[in-house]
């Protein structure tokens, strides 16, 4: 998971990559929430990314040093998530691999009270998916853990990619499996403009290779109390030109 801990003042804040102001603690006092860490000579590489809350009442601060803190671009915002008017904190990393995959994590401090509300590893390894070609020049995504499938129609991908796969009876040639990947963007949305954040998130369907892009799996998830659960998912692909 992480670690945290408490301490004064006197903490170096000489690393600090990037950072946001709000009350993520309750007391309806704004707090400073950053992140350091440690910068690559000649590379925009970043390492020991660890968020810093400093208490805007107290001075007093609070880190947790994240599982994946390595990356490029980390990024920080204060959102409410569980409709308590208090914000929650969502950090970002971007992994820098050809995937685009991304490291989430997101965070509440009610009380001071360090609590981590969502893990990308966690997300990821819950939710599989299967990727099969079909006959007549289709794809099925199929969400295991929901027992929920999605159906690509390809038969726009152009001639000489369908002849690859396909006989002149649109009949596969053999099996061919795909995959959706890890998450590759978390973005906080408000779809019900009452002030609480859903988040919705995109991974990368792919074919026979990862340049083979197939489109996104877009799942919204919302806060129950307990955990982010998933309330909707759709698949988005790319169009095609009009006849």
């Amino acid at each position: 998971m992480y670690y945290s801990e408490r301490f004064d003042q006197l903490g170096s804040d000489s690393n600090i990559i990037t950072g946001a102001y709000g009350d993520v603690n309750g007391d309806n006092i704004r707090d400073y929430v950053y992140l350091t860490g440690t910068r690559t000579p000649n590379s925009g590489y970043i390492q020991n990314i660890t968020l810093v809350i400093r208490d805007g009442r107290t001075g007093i601060k609070q880190k947790a040093r994240l599982q994946s803190d390595s990356g490029y671009s980390p990024t920080v915002t204060l959102q409410d998530f569980t409709g308590d008017k208090i914000k929650d904190i969502m950090v970002g990393i971007a992994s820098g691999g050809s995937g685009g995959i991304m490291f989430y994590y997101i965070f509440s401090d009610v009380n001071n009270r360090l609590f981590q509300m969502f893990d990308y590893e966690e997300y990821n390894g819950r939710y599989n998916y299967e990727v099969k070609y079909e006959d007549h020049y289709k794809v099925t995504v199929k969400n295991r853990e929901r027992e929920v499938s999605f159906i690509i129609d390809i038969s726009n991908r152009g001639r000489e990619y369908l002849d690859e796969i396909y006989t002149p009876q649109g009949i596969l040639k053999q099996p061919i499996e795909g995959w959706v990947d890890p998450l590759g963007g978390l973005y906080p949305v408000d779809f019900d403009g009452n002030g609480i954040y859903e988040l919705l998130g995109y991974q990368g369907i792919s074919g026979r290779y990862h340049a083979d892009s197939l489109g996104y799996v877009q799942s919204v998830l919302k806060w129950n109390g307990k955990k982010f659960y998933l309330t909707e998912q759709y698949v988005a692909v790319f169009g095609g030109e009009s006849g």
